[in-house]
């Protein structure tokens, strides 16, 4: 169990990688490299010989080149010729068309006709490289097909000999110019040339071909529509020259109008001067009786001016009003004769009224024929405004006819110079596009390219062996530092056991020295006792620490030996530690807890007859059972197991296990169990009350850290007790690449002056 001071630690730890969770790790991604390199270095090498293998084998192609212009001038005439007919004009994106016009049928069969392609053993049967071969096999389509199938006729043969020309032809537009560039491939330089000459030859054919087409389609369809317009515009004028004879239509200053219409003009207007006659006629009369009635000898009327009967009547009176103003001034107004002049005047004075009245009368008689003559006028007005409105429907209905016929005039004239204009073109054709540059013979092969494809073999296989790499790391969920023992278990790392010589792992063994001895010869067992300053013996003695540690007021002090899975080297690990504590003189019994499969007694006490099983079950006597190492004085209880344990649990958690290891601790400093794993079997947990501590081992690079976290989870009782884990079997070679700054694994190479193998 972690202390609060190892707690702490941990906490200081988390802190100062709190920070670095948000950025790049580089110093993981250096190690990275560092362990995945040689995987990445052997992809490149196979790819790399794999792509000089295509390059050594692959057959030369050849590609020659022709560019053709999309000419702006010639297409401007042709625009505007065929603007007018529906053709339509060109432009950027119909430049871009044309690089797939390039790649149309027609194209590609004028091609494989003009060259008879189908006869050009070159064309038809090109020499084929392995990878062609291999590409052929992998064809499933080709195993199925039928003889039948394979004997295609001679148009099938056309059309594949199309398709071919298509792909290995490639048009591009250079830039944003109008200009393209057609190139094809092939095995022969030759054939390259003139295949790339017949594309570019046949591209302008079929620009004239199909503009003489669209200009000959076109002059059709107007032809269709120009008959059509003719009768059209024939109907529409006959049918406004029968609406204007129907509805009574003249000419008037050059333009065709109702008779009513015409007549209410003039009516109107002849009204007008009647209202003016009427009213310059009561003028005068009104003036005449305005004199008659007030009597006044002094007015003047125009008409009595011109009359002589009023003038001599004027001037009588005038001559007799002079006299008597004469006679009355010189002898009275009563004279006789000034009465008898003042009597003539009254008489001239009444005939000039009787004058002025006739005056009056012939004033009055105009008057009365005026305002007659301007009835009579309104009179014929107003019929004729009567009729002249019942007419506007009639109006708007020949407004429309003309309309109408205006329109079909108008279109007939307009198709017929289009169709005039067509004629001519059709004539005329004009292609918009010309050969800027003429393909030659290619010297030299376009494919393959030999440093591009290297290049790309290498970076295929540098990306291939990445990815090799990746999942490698993806899938190494291995204990392989100190810091994932940490994080993953929350457990103590109390070091690393290196994997040991193969050599020494091998040695031969050496018999006892006695019955009662232990077989030391062989070279792992004994490891720690024959290298005493190596970094095992050093990992040994951190697990020595950390039994003190924990147990610091035992008098003896019981330490069980743990895995997850068989195999991980627990037994060798118990052995070291039990010969180390035994070779710094302390009083050590190393017992062989492992009932299933005892491998601690397989290593040292082969020879063995009696232990362990013999104590609990027949209660011999412990003196009688243990074997002793002469040279360290370590005691050993050895497994011996004649016949399987079914019930071995039981026997590890029964009294008389804990009878037997009381009184063992009256003996012995340190007791070392080498007990079971934890994955397959129970026996472990049912000894875990009677120990003072566990160390747990774990195989470096090989056991899962999910298995060994799920084990030890459903252990909590055991792990408890746990000092720390060891891990074993460790690579020290592959250890660096797992290092990361500031780590122990990091200083390993620091520590190794300290460590002596030999």
């Amino acid at each position: 169990m972690l202390s609060p001071d190892k707690v702490s630690a941990h906490a200081d730890e988390d802190w100062e990688n709190a920070g670095a969770g948000d950025t790049i790790d580089v110093e993981r991604l250096i190690a990275v490299v560092r362990r995945q390199w040689r995987v990445v270095a052997v992809c490149i090498v196979i790819f790399a010989i794999l792509g000089l293998v295509y390059i050594l084998t692959a057959v030369p192609r050849y590609t020659a080149l022709t560019s053709v212009l999309i000419d702006r001038g010639n297409s401007e005439i042709v625009n505007q010729m065929s603007s007018n007919v529906g053709i339509p004009i060109e432009d950027d994106a119909s430049v871009l068309s044309e690089v797939e016009l390039f790649k149309s049928d027609s194209i590609s069969l004028t091609v494989v006709d003009k060259l008879k392609l189908l006869d050009n053993p070159e064309f038809t049967s090109p020499a084929r490289s392995p990878i062609s071969m291999l590409r052929s096999l992998l064809n499933f389509r080709t195993w199925f097909a039928s003889d039948d199938v394979a004997a295609d006729d001679a148009d099938t043969k056309r059309h594949n000999a199309a398709d071919k020309i298509v792909t290995e032809m490639d048009v591009e537009r250079i830039g944003r110019s109008y200009a393209l560039s057609i190139s094809y491939t092939s095995t022969s330089p030759e054939l390259a040339s003139s295949v790339a000459t017949a594309i570019a030859e046949a591209y302008l054919v079929d620009k004239l071909n199909s503009k003489y087409d669209a200009t000959r389609r076109a002059s059709d369809w107007l032809q269709e529509r120009i008959d059509e317009l003719k009768q059209k515009a024939l109907e529409s004028d006959l049918a406004v020259q029968k609406f204007r004879t129907a509805n009574g239509l003249v000419a008037a200053g050059g333009q065709f109008q109702l008779l009513s219409d015409q007549q209410l003009s003039e009516l109107t207007t002849q009204l007008i001067g009647a209202q003016a006659d009427t009213a310059r006629a009561r003028a005068k009369y009104e003036r005449v009786k305005s004199i008659i009635d007030s009597k006044r000898t002094d007015a003047i009327v125009t008409d009595v001016l011109d009359n002589s009967i009023s003038n001599d009547l004027r001037k009588k009176y005038l001559e007799a009003s002079k006299l008597e103003a004469e006679i009355s001034a010189r002898l009275g107004p009563d004279h006789v004769q000034a009465v008898r002049l003042r009597s003539e005047m009254a008489e001239y004075q009444r005939l000039m009224f009787e004058e002025l009245n006739r005056i009056a009368e012939s004033y009055q008689s105009e008057l009365q024929v005026a305002e007659s003559r301007e009835k009579s006028l309104q009179a014929s007005v107003s019929q004729a405004t009567g009729v002249t409105t019942a007419a506007g429907e009639t109006q708007v209905q020949l407004r429309e006819l003309e309309r109408t016929a205006d329109t079909y005039r108008n279109l007939y004239q307009t198709f017929l110079a289009r169709f005039q204009e067509a004629t001519q073109q059709q004539s005329f054709p004009i292609t918009d596009a010309r050969i800027i540059t003429r393909a030659q013979v290619p010297t030299t092969p376009s494919a393959p390219k030999k440093p591009l494809i290297l290049a790309l073999a290498m970076a295929l296989g540098a990306a291939f062996g990445g990815g090799i790499g990746a999942f490698r790391e993806f899938r190494d969920r291995f204990f392989r530092t100190g810091e994932q023992v940490r994080d993953v278990l929350s457990l103590e790392y109390i070091g690393h056991v290196p994997a040991v010589d193969a050599k020494e792992a091998t040695s031969s063994t050496n018999e006892p020295e006695s019955a009662r001895g232990l077989q030391n010869g062989n070279g792992i067992t004994n490891y720690v006792v024959n290298h005493p300053l190596s970094a095992f013996a050093e990992t040994m003695r951190s697990a020595k620490i950390a039994v003190d540690m924990e147990n610091p007021s035992s008098r003896c002090k019981v330490i069980g030996v743990v895995s997850c899975l068989p195999g991980e080297g627990k037994s060798t690990v118990a052995i070291n530690l039990a010969q180390l504590l035994a070779m710094q003189g302390a009083r050590t019994l190393l017992i062989d807890a492992d009932l299933r499969n005892p491998g601690a007694t397989r290593a040292i006490g082969r020879h063995a007859e009696q232990g362990i099983l013999e104590a609990l079950l027949e209660g011999k006597p412990l003196k009688d059972l243990l074997l002793l190492d002469s040279k360290t004085r370590l005691a050993f209880l050895p497994a011996v197991v004649k016949r399987r344990v079914p019930h071995s649990s039981d026997l590890l958690s029964s009294s008389i296990m804990v009878n037997l290891l009381e009184e063992l601790k009256a003996h012995f400093d340190y007791i070392v169990l080498d007990l079971p794993p934890l994955g397959p079997v129970v026996d472990a947990r049912a000894v875990s009350p009677m120990l003072d501590a566990s160390l747990a081992v774990i195989e470096w690079g090989r056991t899962s850290r999910r298995v060994v976290r799920t084990t030890f989870a459903v252990q909590p009782e055991l792990m408890q007790k746990c000092i720390g884990v060891v891990l074993n079997k460790v690579d020290t070679e592959k250890l660096k690449l797992y290092r990361s700054y500031g780590s122990g694994e990091y200083y390993y190479n620091r520590y190794s002056a300290y460590y002596h193998e030999a």
